[in-house]
């Protein structure tokens, strides 16, 4: 049995992942989703993996699975505390010394979703319509509504640290890709993994949240590639 402790998007309540913690345990394994200071809009990404650490159990196999912005925490959880490995999801992969700010820029990310700016303007600009759009095409209607709850406005500080660590974790690292994600489409997500982890990409069908568009296909998925790292078929 492996644990999964799993760490949101920007400004995204943890709880999004409820329904995913619930098919990882009919699948036999546990799920947990800690506690962030999403109350303080200069925590920082060393904040959020400092409260993941301080949550994590105390023994046992730990995946760390980090999802879009949560990649920043996600890392620094996997470089200080004896995780056995790192799922990236729909992840925002930073290289050394760069910020959040920074990386939608380093990434040639603005020209990868052109024809959404064209559209909808800048992202800090994305109304109602265009988070429907780009983030819930696949979601269920009712789970987008039962969730909407948790969605928030990220803090300042989650994007002005620069990484602080000199390398990428040496811990094993998967990336899972869905394949229809609108922020992150398929082709620039595969682009930057391979220039910034020398990585494949492992895909998921959807959109940008599959803990809340598939959480069963999605548990299964992190499952997977930990049995995959261990050699269990």
């Amino acid at each position: 049995m492996a644990a999964f402790v799993l760490i949101p998007g920007a400004g995204t309540d943890p709880r999004i992942y409820d329904a995913a913690i619930e098919a990882l345990k009919t699948l036999g394994h546990d799920g947990l989703a800690p506690a962030l200071p999403l109350d303080d809009a200069d925590a920082a990404p060393s904040d959020h993996a400092d409260a993941v650490i301080r949550a994590l159990p105390a023994d046992g196999e730990q995946t760390v699975v980090a999802q879009s912005l949560g990649a920043f925490a996600g890392s620094l959880v996997a470089a200080r505390a004896p995780v056995a490995r790192l799922i990236l999801v729909a992840p925002m992969i930073p290289r050394p010394g760069e910020t959040a700010g920074e990386w939608w820029t380093s990434t040639g990310h603005e020209e990868a979703i052109a024809d959404l700016l064209e559209r909808h303007g800048p992202m800090s600009s994305w109304g109602p319509d265009a988070i429907a759009e780009v983030f819930l095409h696949d979601v269920d209607p009712n789970v987008s509504r039962a969730n909407e709850r948790y969605q928030g406005v990220p803090g300042d500080g989650l994007f002005g640290e620069p990484w602080p660590l000199e390398a990428w974790p040496e811990v094993p690292t998967h990336v899972l890709a869905p394949t229809e994600d609108r922020l992150f489409p398929l082709e620039f997500q595969r682009r930057v993994v391979r220039e910034r982890l020398g990585l494949e990409i492992d895909e998921i069908p959807g959109g940008h949240l599959p803990m809340l568009s598939r959480p069963r296909e999605f548990a299964s998925r992190l499952i997977d590639l930990a049995r995959a790292d261990r050699g269990v078929g």
